[in-house]
């Protein structure tokens, strides 16, 4: 057990950091926008659904990356 393991586990929680502070920070400046005005709601929770697949896709990157580590391997890394 050694840099094999290590290289996955950081590549997907290191790239799982960033999407979730995004989308955090997404959700949270639509709701305060929401707050102010609701009229425009609907248009607000579309871009904010849009934003959100978007900070997603990076995370789904990530988990490729990862899965590629683990089962292909990296050349470099075995020891």
């Amino acid at each position: 057990m050694g840099v094999e393991i290590l290289a996955p586990a950081l590549a997907i929680g290191l790239g799982a950091i960033g999407p979730g502070i995004g989308v955090g920070l997404l959700v949270a400046g639509a709701m305060e926008a929401i707050g102010r005005n609701p009229e425009a709601a609907g248009e607000i929770r579309t871009n904010m659904i849009l934003g959100i697949v978007f900070a997603e896709a990076i995370a789904i990157y990530a988990l490729v990356v990862a899965l590629l580590l683990l089962f292909v391997g990296a050349p470099g890394l075995t020891g």
